[in-house]
């Protein structure tokens, strides 16, 4: 009994050989980037003192590399921030990280983010705690961000097109805050969203940035220096008030 192998068949052995590479590869590539996440974690994050466990898992588990324009990619766990386009930033992972670490979370919190950027921050914060609420004011980068967040299935994150100095007061007060551009000054609306043993963590600054721990406590509202940073300004009524 002969075979005869027709062209149709030539096609169909070609598009399932095809199938299988290309998931071979992807494969591939998912272990290469699980190893460079790993190695992030433990070569700038651990070794410079982070230690916080969810913090650690949440950075092991966000896939960077998504987060990041395609041209850069190979770069996207290194030790360094990257251009995400509109004269826009994805932070240092340890920054990322220290920011986090600082807020201190247990994972029933409500967050909230000024500076959504490439949504990266947003989804660490989300593998920790049970919901963050993101504001973006580069409209074009807010769109594509919140796609991309869609198409990755964050549903705990709610994003708002927006200035975000005066906060999101509709879903005040928030147990913490993380602001990811620096104004020159500490926003007011955004201290008076702090729930009461609340935190907030803002680079403040021009020229010169620091990095400022606020916390409300029963006493009042304390804040301190922690860590010398370097971000993109906030712009809208930040830059007004200025």
């Amino acid at each position: 009994m002969k075979t005869i192998i027709t062209g149709c068949m030539i096609i169909l052995l070609s598009s399932a050989l095809m199938v299988a590479c290309v998931r071979a590869n992807e494969d591939n590539m998912e272990e290469y980037y699980a190893k460079q996440r790993e190695n992030m974690v433990r070569e700038q994050i651990q070794a410079r003192g982070i230690t916080d466990t969810l913090v650690l898992s949440a950075m092991r588990t966000v896939p960077r590399h998504l987060f990041v324009p395609p041209e850069h990619r190979a770069r996207a766990y290194g030790d360094y921030p990257l251009p995400i386009g509109w004269n826009q930033t994805i932070s240092q992972p340890y920054i990322v990280a220290y920011m986090t670490e600082a807020l201190h979370l247990v994972g029933i919190e409500k967050v909230l983010e000024i500076g959504t950027g490439s949504g990266y921050q947003a989804a660490v914060l989300a593998e920790i705690v049970d919901s963050v609420y993101t504001i973006e004011i580069v409209e074009p980068l807010a769109e594509r961000t919140i796609q991309r967040l869609r198409d990755m299935h964050y549903t705990d994150i709610h994003c708002k097109i927006g200035d975000g100095y005066q906060g999101w007061p509709e879903h005040a007060p928030f147990d913490a805050i993380i602001v990811t551009a620096a104004p020159g000054h500490i926003p007011q609306p955004l201290v008076d969203q702090l729930a009461m043993d609340g935190r907030m963590i803002i680079p403040v600054g021009e020229d010169q940035q620091e990095l400022i721990l606020i916390e409300r406590t029963q006493r009042g509202i304390t804040q301190r220096s922690v860590l010398p940073v370097r971000f993109v300004p906030m712009t809208g009524a930040a830059q007004d008030r200025n």
